[in-house]
Order: structure tokens, then sequence, then C-alpha cells
């Protein structure tokens, strides 16, 4: 019943976005003097190998087509399937002109078009059409709100806890039920994790399990739609300097066992596990109760301003749970949290963040 559903929400979709298209179309072709247009017509019918619709033009007393197809979704995994329809249709006539619509081309698919020979439009108004003299390019969406928010929903923290684990062992092909037991996330949760690194085609499936393909470009879009984690910041003030603070910071972090955890994080994260240059201010991630266990041991003064310890508890747990020990005692945030937080730090945090990137997130091409 469930797949039944999707399958009709799906050709709901279909049918909503082809006359979308279609009208897309032809405002676009009207824009130019030298088109005439004939007719814009809708070929395939349910099962039929023939493009979603067709545009017969008259350019200067000659015949052109533009055959076109149509998805829901212009994520790579989609659009690859389109580009080669797309190739079978145009090969039947001298006159076709392939071109993909979907309601999102995002600048990497639209390259994907430009390579293959393909024109495309999208329903935000990013448009590259040539045929017969004429030469259609508009750019008026780099971003798109529905790309934004399925970016955002990708690296909600449930999500990010799959992520990290995947980053962590980028060789290693992931059966979902493992992928679900280390990092914590339900199978459900998992699977849709899943499917959108296929759709983007940052991972692929095979019978041994999923694999990173692109793992470069999956913490590329992370970074870039990254914001710092929801929270309460607490700051503080500690007369402890050095390797006084370190040393006393350290014994807190290595007593794991009962309540009360914290990490470092952010540049102090850094300072462990890739060195660059240090601060003036020390970060950390707590739980209320690792928290109080700092301010007792670095003996912590809250601060208005001139703080030299920031703390942040996390309401994402997981941050907490994913983390390394490069040296006894010192608890950090992974690498992938590390360099995700020095990214939004200013300056400095971004030579930071691509220094550490360079020494621990360095993946094969």
């Amino acid at each position: 019943m469930k797949y039944l559903q999707q399958m009709l929400k799906w050709d709901i979709l279909m049918k909503d976005g082809e006359i979308r298209a279609r009208d897309a179309l032809r405002k676009l072709l009207e824009r130019v003097p030298i088109v005439e247009i004939n007719e814009i017509t809708s070929e395939a019918a349910s099962g039929e190998e023939k493009p979603d619709m067709v545009a017969r033009l008259v350019v200067d007393g000659r015949q052109h087509e533009l055959v076109c197809e149509y998805k829901p979704n212009g994520q790579p995994r989609y659009a690859r399937s389109a580009l080669l329809e797309l190739r079978d249709y145009a090969r039947q006539s001298s006159l076709a002109t392939p071109i993909f619509i979907a309601p999102y081309i995002s600048p990497a698919v639209r390259q994907l078009c430009e390579e293959k020979g393909v024109g495309y439009l999208d329903l935000k108004g990013n448009a590259r059409i040539a045929f017969g003299g004429v030469f259609i390019e508009r750019i008026v969406a780099e971003n798109s709100g529905a790309e934004q928010r399925e970016l955002k929903s990708l690296f909600r923290p449930k999500s990010a806890q799959v992520l990290r684990a995947m980053l962590r062992e980028p060789d290693r092909s992931w059966r979902v039920t493992d992928l679900s037991e280390v990092s914590g996330v339900s199978l459900g949760h998992v699977s849709n994790v899943r499917t959108a690194l296929i759709d983007r085609e940052w991972a692929l499936a095979s019978a041994e399990g999923l694999l990173l393909t692109k793992p470069d470009e999956l913490l590329d879009a992370w970074r870039d739609s990254y914001t710092a984690p929801s929270g309460e910041r607490m700051r503080f003030y500690t007369p402890l300097h050095g390797t006084a603070l370190e040393d006393a910071a350290r014994s807190v972090l290595s007593a794991g066992d009962g309540p009360g955890h914290a990490a470092f994080a952010s540049f102090s994260a850094a300072h462990w596990l890739a060195p660059y240059g240090r601060t003036g201010t020390h970060y950390l991630y707590a739980d209320p109760e690792g928290v109080e266990k700092m301010r007792v041991a670095l003996r912590l003064a809250p601060a208005s301003k001139g703080e030299n310890v920031l703390i942040t508890i996390p309401k994402d747990a997981g941050l907490l749970a994913d983390t390394v020990e490069p040296a006894p005692g010192a608890i950090c945030t992974d690498p992938i949290q590390t360099y995700l937080d020095l990214s939004i730090a200013g300056e400095r945090g971004a030579e930071a963040a691509e220094h550490l990137r360079r020494e621990k997130l360095s993946w094969p091409k």
C-alpha cells in the first residue's frame, strides 16, 4: 500500500511538473523574436519510450525540435538517467536538440548537462539552450530554497552521526544495519541518509553495501551549509594558563566513567589533532555535569567580557559521543566536527580548518 501511495504521489508530481515545465519552456522561447513556436506537445504516455514533450519550432524558415525530458527531482542520479534517455531520443532525428528540465538544477548538474551536450531549463529560470543559431543562457538562482532545505536536513544531528561514521571509514562498504548500530541512529533514518547520498552521487550502493565515492564533495557541501550547533554557550575566566590549564582539563576529560562529559572543541581540539597556532581562548563542549566538573577543575568564574574559556552545552548529544583521544586524556571532537567548527570561526579558523583537512581528512581522488 505504501509503495502504491508513493507511486501515485510521484505521478501527480510528474503531471503537475510537466505542465509547469511546458509553460516555462514556452515563456522562455517566446522571449526570442526569431523563434516561431509551432507547438509544444506531451509525447509520452505511461510506459512508452518517448520524450516527455517536444517543442516544434521554426527559425529563419528552418524547422527544429527540442526533445525534453522532465524529472521531478534534479539530483545527479536522476539527471544522468534523463541524459541517457535524451541521447537516445536525439539520435532518432537530425532536427532534435535534447533538453533536460527539472524543478531545480544545481550548478554541478548544469555542468554535467554541458559536458553531455544537453541543454537545460529549471522552473527557477536557470537555462542554457542552443539550437539553429539561437543561444539562450540565464542564471537566476544559484541556490534554491528547496535545495538548501534538503541539505540542511541531510546535515541535521541524527544524519550527521551517520555521516561522521562513514567519513571516519571512507573505504568501508556499509550495510544499513551496521551503520545504524555504529552511529546509534534508527534504520529508517539511516535509509533516508543513504538515499540522499546516492541521489547526489556522493555514494554508491553495491552488493557489499553503501560506499562513499565523493567524500570531498560531501564535506564541501556540509561545510558550506554548516552553522554552529544549537545549545547554551557559557563564558568563563580561568586564572590557569598553558600546561597547568591543559593538565587540569585533561584530568577531567579522562575521567570518562560516571556522570559528566566534556571534550575539547574548535581551536582547542585542533591543537591536539593538527596544531596550527594557539589562541588565547579555550573551547569545549560539555553536558551540564561536565560543565560543573570543569568549573571546579579550572577554577572558572563567569565572565561577561574578557573570557578565556567558552563552553557550549550542545543539544546534539552525538557531539560528545563521537570523540577521539589523540593524547592521553585529551578528549576532542572528532576531526570532521572540529573541521566544521573551525570553518565558521573567522579567517584564522578557516586557515586552521584547511590545515586540519590536509593533515587528517585527505582521501584518494
